[in-house]
């Protein structure tokens, strides 16, 4: 117990400063729900001072910021919380309640073609702006301490760890992937018992139908806790990295992001206007809200109960089409930390260490992209992974890895909100081209807030 005490003691004192400053924003947003300003607003708000306080943490030196960090990390843990019993249950749910096999393979093979496709336009965006930009120009092969390049699985292992072998262990380890085809293939038997006997699946689609609501409504009251969470995290990461570290790699995180504001503007904003013949302004201004919590939280899964939301209320896009594309994209739709990232990162490896790339590498670059990126989980850092396959498949050094990894973080805030953006664009698009896309409601701004009540 002494202990205990001693512990929460130090904590006390060498913590002040960010806990007195974190109650008094969280007193600021408080008072902005209470006088119902928007939930965007809020978030926005958030983002804003977090920014400020961590400039100020970290321009001083001396302040501890942990205090501000230890709240973000709560709230990340909640939203996670929601990870596994949310796609397990959304995708039951969402395939389950279809009636024929084959609508699920039509928009099985138009939800895979559009992640897939928009990935391998990312990265020939990311291959021509860094060719373009040159990020190593200049930069000698200086690799930071203690760098451990990951391991690469082989091909027979990543097929193994896509089969569940055991639900619920893969559930316990936090496998979404697995758990996710395991939960199709349930669905895919109720549809076909069901298509034989409905009276013998009735119980059970009940239950499916009564858990959604029941986890709805568990999604509600963590999303209220969204603008306190973006403060501390934008807050910590400011505090932490502080602007000595974009001076020494500022040219990569540069290029990332002019890669990924071209990605974002022309192929989601052309997708929307010229396929699903929406506003894109009106558009990105409606998912605002996946856009900020995906940049601040680097989860993709952390970002889902949010996006789920402003598919189905904001966009009125179909759940039953909301519910299977969102869960889906969190896995294996990454255009940008599958197909911008790994071609900026082969790039400026190949600049620094003056190795000359051809038109075939190139070709497999892209290739190796799209096929790398299926599977990343969506969790902040495992771009790496796909990241070592493209540069292993390019015969580059691994250590080009190391280099970038000082800023790493803070592109991957970017990567994350495009990767959430482009399963927000092909929920629209599939369920455009179904029928399923509330077109009039969309123009007449009849958007739900994502939270109702103030916290």
């Amino acid at each position: 117990m002494d202990t205990i005490n001693n512990n929460f003691l130090l904590a006390i004192q060498t913590n002040w400063y960010g806990f007195v400053t974190s109650i008094f924003v969280f007193g600021i947003l408080y008072y902005l729900a209470r006088k119902r300003v928007s939930f965007g607003k809020r978030v926005l708000i958030g983002l804003g001072i977090g920014l400020g306080v961590g400039i100020l943490f970290q321009s001083l030196g001396a302040l501890e910021y942990k205090a501000i960090t230890t709240f973000g990390s709560i709230y990340v843990s909640l939203i996670r919380m929601l990870v596994i019993p949310l796609v397990f249950v959304l995708v039951l749910n969402s395939i389950s309640s279809l009636t024929s096999l084959d609508y699920l393979r039509k928009i099985g093979f138009k939800t895979f073609a559009w992640f897939l496709g928009t990935t391998g336009v990312a990265s020939i965006i990311g291959l021509s702006v860094a060719l373009i930009m040159n990020p190593g120009k200049g930069i000698q092969e200086v690799v930071p301490d203690g760098f451990v390049a990951r391991e690469i699985p082989t091909f027979s292992q990543v097929i193994l760890d896509l089969v569940p072998s055991n639900p619920f262990n893969e559930a316990a380890n936090g496998k979404v992937v697995p758990l996710l085809i395991f939960a199709i293939f349930l669905a895919v038997a109720i549809i076909k018992v069901g298509s034989k006997n409905e009276e013998s699946v009735k119980p059970i689609r009940d239950l499916i139908q009564s858990a959604t609501q029941v986890l709805h409504q568990v999604v509600k009251f963590v999303i209220r806790l969204t603008p306190y969470g973006v403060f501390a995290l934008i807050a910590g990461i400011t505090a932490r990295y502080g602007l000595d570290t974009l001076q020494e790699l500022g040219s990569i995180i540069v290029t990332s992001y002019v890669a990924m504001i071209i990605h974002f503007v022309l192929v989601f904003g052309g997708l929307v206007f010229f396929v699903a013949r929406v506003n894109p302004i009106k558009f990105f201004k409606k998912i605002y809200p996946t856009i900020a919590v995906a940049f601040t939280t680097r989860s993709s899964y952390a970002t889902l109960p949010v996006n789920l939301d402003v598919i189905t209320k904001r966009l009125h896009i179909s759940p039953r089409i909301a519910s299977f594309v969102a869960p889906l994209g969190a896995s294996v739709n990454f255009n940008a930390c599958g197909g911008i990232w790994p071609a900026i990162v082969a790039v400026f490896t190949a600049q620094v260490y003056g190795i000359t790339l051809t038109g075939t590498d190139y070709i497999i670059l892209v290739v190796v992209s799209i096929i790398s990126s299926i599977g990343v989980a969506g969790v902040p850092g495992p771009a790496v992974i796909s990241t070592t396959v493209v540069l292993t498949a390019l015969g580059l050094p691994l250590e080009g890895i190391g280099i970038v990894a000082g800023v790493e973080a803070l592109i991957d805030m970017g990567r994350t909100a495009v990767n959430a953006t482009g399963t927000t664009v092909t929920s629209l698009l599939v369920a455009n081209s179904e029928g399923e896309f509330d077109r009039e409601a969309f123009n007449r701004n009849d958007d739900e807030e994502i939270e109702l009540q103030a916290v």
